[in-house]
């Protein structure tokens, strides 16, 4: 188990009983795959898996040989040219104009455990008997360019987590045009493509397509991963369902501009590429620099997508997310932003504060209009000073005030947007993202700050730490609501303005970083405008993430269930909000609002004074229930049961590691008059064990037997019901 090498045959075995990735030193010195996929017995030579054949109108690498060509073998570092004319992992742009490169293996090692990604989130390990890392490393000798190829396998997961390292070891300064973070060239296209897709208010939908002769692809140039696709996708046989048969699934922890892509060639095989998307990219490495990719996650699984999923949710859970509150069950919140808008006073917040505390709420979040000349979405975002007219007292004041009423107190940010109606755009108009002589686009009034620039980040964390550092505050909801547009930083020169995507996110990564560091107590929480970043590189400073903007319970349905394909419950902000629902001005129950929330971290987003008598009963039973078993909701195993893309029912259920509890949700998001009974097949129950049945809501029907073994059957209206499972 672990990695394997064996020197005669220059093969790579990388197995832990579960899944085999196995690659060899091909007869030019480039890194080619031979198999990925189930684990398999460890052999020396694994060189029948090579697959070479003559073909009209194939180019050939050797002048002797008329059988190897690289247009037809599968590969670790493809790059265009040298007889391979399908998509390059990795392009470098040379003095002379050229883009031929051809990286030869010169040595590799294996370490116990995973380095850490200089700049970056990435996967990690506790203990180094977690997993072990191969680091092959390639070199173009005509440039001097160094390739390390980084391979973590661990060792109770059926995962690979992939990047490369760019060295210039050269003299001359070269610009990579292209570097994504893996390649995976699968023998066969039998597949169909799942991506997670949709936009603002929608985001995540399942899309599922065969893969076929061409290109397709997902991506973002929008500067953030984006609501519309997102960096994640699934190749699985068209038998695969939840439940059986092959998946693998690619993930990138990446937060910017992506690109995930299936090339099928006439030949039916089949080149999958993920990493930074090179149309909105280029780097200029200099004699001695280096370049780090971001990190791509692998994981197969011959039991369904549900097992992919599980196996995709306790990593991240685990291993990508971090601090004092990744472990801990998350507190239930209100949120004022629907209940007020920019319309509150001290006094308002306050009375929501203490209604919520009555109902059993932990956290009051103030969200945007606390700061500056913010009334309006016209002023005051880089401004982050309280606004005295609003909060005489401050931030300090009312958080304060907050802890007396007995909550914990939390704080909406915009920390990389400004308003040109602000004191920080008058002080530095040439902070934003601008391109010299051309108009600025806006959204929402809003302009994007120059996050490459090390003295804005530098500002920007100056007056949030103030502000956490003074006042009572125990979370942050990190907003981002806005794409860019011109990019261009007024710092960079020319040859360095394809860099500035990158360095923007690389800002984002270091201000989180510092930020979560310097106060470790507070939990902070992603939202992007809902859904705009929603991705495994925040997820890596933000351990919960605002799942979308759309509140509605109907439509959640379908978001929790397709980002549940990648991230898991305990990642997922979501809250019950008022009706008509102000995204979709649908009327649902207050119980359907809340049986969808519960499926996450879980709060409210209403004002509560404004609920009947009988409203507040039922919110006090929705947050006992959801602390009676949260720990279950956001840490238990997940199944997938009944998908809403393909029928107007839903299900899912949750599982705790002692499988005494489950936890199980069915929806109907459409009504068909006279309908047939409806049967929903239930996961990972102990199959020994009798189970108890409580169901909220709806109808239980309770079976119990006579003395003489007659059953009986009774309805029950309400909470409880007694099932023979």
């Amino acid at each position: 188990m672990g990695i394997i090498f064996h020197e005669e045959t220059k093969t790579f075995h990388l197995t832990n009983g579960e899944i085999s990735y196995i690659m060899t030193v091909l007869p030019n010195g480039h890194l080619g795959n031979l198999y990925y996929g189930k684990a398999i017995r460890d052999r020396e030579d694994f060189s029948h898996l090579l697959e070479l054949v003559q073909r009209p109108m194939f180019q050939y690498v050797y002048d002797d040989d008329r059988l190897f060509s690289l247009e037809s073998v599968k590969q670790e570092l493809p790059v265009y040219g040298t007889t391979d004319y399908r998509a390059p992992m990795v392009e470098v742009l040379q003095s002379n104009g050229s883009r031929i490169s051809d990286f030869v293996y010169v040595s590799h090692e294996v370490n116990e455990g995973k380095p850490k990604l200089e700049a970056l989130p990435a996967t990690y390990t506790e203990n180094d008997d977690e997993a072990e890392t191969l680091i092959v490393t390639l070199k173009d000798s005509l440039t001097g360019i160094k390739a390390r190829m980084l391979y973590t396998i661990w060792s109770d997961r059926p995962v690979i987590a992939k990047s490369v390292e760019y060295v210039n070891e050269g003299t001359e300064a070269v610009y990579l045009t292209t570097a994504y973070s893996m390649c995976l060239d699968l023998p066969d296209p039998d597949y169909q493509w799942m991506q997670l897709s949709g936009a603002w208010a929608r985001e995540r939908h399942i899309i599922t397509r065969d893969l076929e002769q061409g290109v397709q692809s997902i991506g973002s140039n929008r500067g953030h991963s984006s609501h519309e696709h997102n960096p994640f996708i699934a190749l699985k046989r068209k038998t695969t369902d939840e439940n059986q048969g092959e998946a693998i699934g690619i993930s990138l922890v990446y937060s910017g501009n992506f690109k995930i892509q299936a090339e099928v060639d006439t030949r039916n095989t089949a080149r999958i590429l993920a990493g930074i998307n090179p149309d909105t990219f280029d780097w200029k490495l200099d004699a001695g620099e280096h370049f780090q990719t971001p990190e791509a996650v692998i994981v197969y699984s011959d039991q369904g997508l549900n097992k992919m999923s599980q196996t995709f949710h306790k990593l991240y859970q685990k291993r990508l997310a971090r601090g004092e509150w990744r472990d801990k069950p998350r507190p239930i919140l209100i949120n004022n932003w629907e209940a007020t808008y920019f319309d509150f006073t001290r006094e308002k917040l306050i009375a929501i504060a203490q209604k919520a505390k009555e109902c059993g709420v932990e956290l009051f979040v103030l969200d945007d209009g606390w700061f500056g000349a913010r009334t309006t979405d016209h002023a005051g975002l880089g401004d982050w000073v309280a606004n005295p007219d609003r909060l005489p007292e401050g931030i300090t004041g009312i958080a304060e005030d907050i802890e007396k009423v007995g909550l914990k107190f939390g704080l909406w940010f915009e920390p990389e947007m400004t308003n040109k109606d602000s004191d920080l755009y008058r002080e530095h108009p040439d902070w934003i993202l601008s391109v010299p002589g051309r108009h600025d686009s806006h959204g929402r009034f809003q302009y994007v700050l120059d996050f490459s620039r090390k003295e804005v980040v530098d500002r920007i964390y100056e007056m949030m730490a103030k502000i956490l550092s003074t006042a009572k505050v125990s979370y942050v909801k990190w907003d981002m609501n806005r794409s860019i547009t011109e990019c261009y930083s007024a710092v960079l020169p020319a040859d360095r303005q394809g860099e500035v995507f990158h360095r923007y996110i690389l800002g984002v990564y270091d201000l989180y970083e510092r930020l979560t560091s310097t106060f470790p107590h507070v939990l902070f929480e992603s939202c992007a405008s809902g859904g705009g970043r929603f991705d495994p590189g925040i997820l890596y400073y933000a351990p919960q993430g605002w799942t979308s903007d759309d509140t509605d319970a109907i439509e959640r349905v379908k978001i929790q269930y397709g980002t549940s394909m990648c991230y898991p419950i305990s990642s997922m902000g979501s809250h019950v909000s008022v009706v008509p629902n102000h995204q979709t001005r649908r009327e649902t129950p207050l119980k359907t609002r809340a049986n969808a929330a519960y499926f996450g971290t879980f709060g409210y987003e209403l004002d509560l004074n404004k609920l009947t008598a009988e409203e507040i009963e039922e919110v006090k039973k929705q947050v006992k229930f959801m602390k009676a078993y949260r720990e279950v909701i956001q840490y238990g195993t997940f199944y997938r049961l009944a998908s809403p893309f393909d029928d107007e029912e839903c299900g899912w259920m949750v599982v705790s590691d002692d499988k005494k509890t489950a936890i199980v949700a069915w929806f109907r998001t459409l009504y068909t008059p006279n309908k047939c009974f409806t049967r929903m097949k239930l996961h990972g129950l102990d199959p020994d064990a009798i189970y108890s049945c409580n169901v909220l809501g709806g109808q239980a029907l309770t079976v119990s037997k006579t003395p003489d073994g007659k059953l009986i059957y009774e309805k029950v209206s309400g909470d409880k019901g007694r099932y023979l499972l």
